[in-house]
């Protein structure tokens, strides 16, 4: 996901719910550090000045989505952010995909100083506990999916003297673990409170629980061994979408409730997805069937006539008229391109982004909506 955050369920705030969601809007920000994380990963720090500071105020948990101009192509990619909040900067940690062209890049050419375009932090992945006092709060994650784990960590920990964190982390080797020393100090921090099982897929390691890919059998161990659902406050899931599903799965067949569980997607697993560029380019013929799309952002109305025939998003149809128009993973999972519906109808082919209640409210994700009307009216600034 690209590190894609996506979180379907999301301390500045008020944090954790719905409403505290705001339009992100693009900054250039210089690059303060580029800091090598595995032979495949870099953790990027920008820095923030003082007059963008509360336009990069987050929660432990969000993300940023990055803009990039990269062989005459506009690239957007969302990575979590991977520090505790600090003045001055904020930082994300980037893993090289195979083939993914704007992860390769950053870890091949960005260097300090270099400027990116930057949207203020974005998502839910969030705590939604009242009070971490006395709370226990578990994230499994595999390999990328530690980033949002490190920030929610320290905030748990930090938070209060009561607080327990359990963290499964799964790789394939020891040379993939993305913070291993962050990890290891934070143990040392907190001895008591902060619980590390690493499970590696092509490692062996002491304890056979602990080898081996996280399969239903071995998270039903785990579950049973290890980490109690009956003693967890608040569950965090990030990774692929497969150990997502099966994590999300064992947890309901155990008796966990949904509703405390918050999870987060790198990617959705599926290569024809689109991947947070631009959208693709359609003309609309004299005399074919159309549909008309009327929207607001930034208080300025804009409209657009698409055909039918073309099948194509609410976000492609809105780029062609106003480029400005909030995206980035354009996969159904980081939640940039939400709009409301003000009238007409649409359905969402994906959805990892939107909570039950913004949907309830008429919210979409205009990158995988399509009209089942006439005309459709969406609302950016609401």
């Amino acid at each position: 996901m690209a590190a894609i955050n996506l979180g379907s369920t999301g301390l500045a705030a008020p944090a954790g719910t719905a409403s505290a969601r705001r339009r992100g809007q693009f900054h250039s920000l210089e690059v303060a550090e580029v800091r090598p994380l595995t032979g495949e990963s870099v953790e990027v720090t920008f820095a923030v000045p003082d007059d963008l500071h509360d336009a990069f105020g987050y929660v432990a948990g969000q993300h940023l989505a990055l803009r990039k101009t990269i062989d005459g192509h506009e690239m957007r990619r969302s990575y979590s952010i991977c520090r505790p909040p600090s003045r001055g900067s904020i930082s994300v940690a980037i893993k090289r995909d195979l083939g993914g062209r704007f992860s390769t890049w950053a870890n091949s050419e960005l260097r300090p100083g270099d400027r990116i375009d930057v949207m203020s932090p974005q998502g839910t992945f969030t705590s939604t506990l009242e009070t971490l006092d006395g709370a226990h709060v578990v994230g499994i994650a595999a390999g990328s999916g530690i980033t949002p784990m490190m920030a929610l960590a320290h905030e748990v920990l930090a938070s209060s003297e009561t607080s327990t964190f359990s963290l499964l982390f799964s790789n394939r080797s020891t040379l993939d673990v993305m913070f291993i020393e962050e990890l290891a100090d934070l143990k040392d921090r907190y001895p008591a409170r902060l619980a590390l099982h690493h499970v590696l897929s092509r490692e062996q390691r002491a304890a056979p629980l602990m080898s081996g890919r996280i399969d239903e059998d071995r998270l039903e161990r785990i579950l049973t061994d290890l980490i109690r659902p009956e003693s967890v406050d608040e569950w965090f899931l990030c990774g692929p979408f497969e150990l997502v599903q099966l994590c999300r799965d064992v947890l309901e067949r155990k008796g966990v409730d949904p509703a405390h569980v918050r999870f987060e997607l790198f990617t959705t697993g599926r290569p024809t997805d689109a991947a947070g560029d631009r959208g693709r380019p359609v003309t609309v013929e004299a005399g074919e069937e159309t549909w008309s799309l009327d929207f607001t952002l930034d208080g300025q109305s804009s409209q657009v006539q698409s055909p039918v025939a073309a099948r194509e998003s609410i976000l492609n149809a809105a780029l062609r008229v106003r480029s400005d128009v909030p995206f980035a993973c354009a996969g159904g999972v980081c939640g940039t391109c939400r709009a409301k519906v003000v009238s007409g109808s649409v359905t969402m082919t994906e959805n990892y982004a939107l909570e039950p209640d913004e949907i309830d409210r008429g919210y979409v994700l205009t990158c995988q909506s399509h009209p089942t009307s006439d005309a459709v009216v969406v609302d950016y600034d609401v």
